[in-house]
């Protein structure tokens, strides 16, 4: 993978990318350094930051330092130096604690970082052309007609047709698009709900501020805190039963005393950081199986359109940047009429993977959620000795390009 999007040779294939997110983005530069025209249509005006935190792990790391946005990202990043600290609810003492830094890159040859997700979008926007990018373009309607696709896109000066060779839909975990591949299917819901929110980091206790992943682990619930936007910023993820909560969406209001009331008799250190919340995001979880496929025809999903995962495993977004890294290798010097052909392979590559992490999302819940008694004692005292970086191993030493290399060679001229 190169660290500039290349020159798009006469004749190369034309791919269109629906959803402006960090696979679609992702995806965007990978193409366009593998020779390939790739234009991205999204919905929206801007780029928007939807949701707040998210961890970036070694192995989508490694991926974004061969695109050359390594040093930008760690600009705007925290690189961790302790991860999974693992704190009990009610007293707050520390059950586990993994350190990080230079031992997860001698591991695994990249450092570990949390970030904002509006950070990690505008490194990866700022590295695609402006002429890539159409915002305030919605797909309406997508038609295969063998040879090549047909897309409607109402824009605001009007309703255009589009002629690709390919579409990815990288449209997120709610994809219009991934009935097009596969029968659509309702999701079931978790059970749970999540707050989020981010605050200054001037506002919070100095605990909270560390280079730190910390986990409260308690009865049914658990609180998640870290900092991103180069220590300027405090992002919280607190999961709790939904109750009556209904709503999936990143942008909906919730209410600060509901949080507050969810959290109440837990250790009055944590008080102390909800208590400097002042607005608050919620949204229910819903639980989506892992996909049959993902490819048809000249179709093809790529992130969350593909592999939705509830926040359990912080891998999403890593995720999606492997997808657009193996997606750019099965396509690059492929004819536009053998495009089919390498989408499944891209898929063939992808699938095992991505699908095994989204089922590793739902074991985390349980674990996470004890309520006290002899399995959660357990569970605690099976912390000492424990490794999650060795036990991440397939995680976080993978190598995405080197595995869909591996494979491609394998395969008959």
């Amino acid at each position: 993978m190169g660290g500039t999007s290349g020159t798009i040779p006469a004749g190369a294939p034309r791919v269109a990318i629906v959803g402006g997110g960090i696979g679609g983005l992702a995806a965007a530069l990978c193409l366009r350094t593998a020779g390939i025209d790739a234009t991205v249509y999204e919905q929206a005006d801007g780029i928007v930051a939807a949701g707040a935190g998210t961890t970036v792990t070694p192995n989508a790391v490694r991926l974004l330092r061969r695109m050359g946005l390594a040093e930008e990202f760690e600009r705007r990043a925290v690189r961790l130096e302790q991860g999974w600290e693992m704190r009990r609810w009610e007293t707050g003492e520390v059950l586990f604690v993994q350190e990080m830094g230079e031992r997860c890159r001698e591991m695994y040859g990249e450092p570990c970082y949390t970030a904002h997700r509006g950070d990690l979008l505008g490194v990866l926007a700022g590295a695609v052309p402006s002429e890539t990018l159409r915002l305030g373009a919605t797909v309406t309607e997508v038609a295969d007609e063998s040879d090549r696709v047909r897309l409607t896109v109402q824009t605001r000066a009007g309703t255009e047709t589009v002629i690709a060779d390919a579409v990815i839909a990288a449209d997120g975990m709610r994809s219009t698009l991934r009935e097009t591949v596969v029968a659509a299917a309702d999701p079931e819901f978790s059970g749970d709900s999540a707050f989020r929110c981010l605050i200054p980091a001037e506002k919070v206790p100095a605990f909270a501020r560390r280079p730190v992943q910390t986990l409260w682990l308690g009865p049914g619930r658990h609180f998640v805190h870290y900092p991103v936007s180069a220590g300027r910023l405090i992002n919280i993820v607190a999961i709790v039963p939904a109750g009556e909560w209904r709503e999936e969406s990143w942008i909906a209001d919730g209410r600060v005393a509901d949080l507050v009331a969810e959290f109440d008799g837990w250790s009055p250190r944590l008080g102390e950081l909800i208590g400097a919340v002042t607005a608050v995001k919620r949204w229910a979880l819903y639980d989506r199986r892992p996909l049959p496929r993902w490819t048809r025809g000249r179709f093809t999903l790529l992130g969350d359109a593909a592999h939705p995962m509830l926040p359990y495993y912080g891998q999403g977004a890593n995720q999606a940047i492997e997808d657009a890294a193996v997606l750019a290798l099965c396509l690059r010097d492929v004819a536009p009429g053998d495009l089919p052909a390498a989408l499944l392979r891209y898929e063939e590559i992808r699938r095992p993977r991505a699908s095994r992490v989204q089922e590793m999302s739902h074991g985390k819940r349980e674990v996470n959620h004890m309520p006290d008694g002899p399995a959660q004692r357990a569970r605690d005292a099976g912390f000492a000795g424990r490794s999650p970086l060795a036990a991440n191993a397939w995680v976080y030493g993978h190598d995405a390009e080197a595995e869909a290399h591996g494979f491609l060679a394998g395969q008959p001229a």
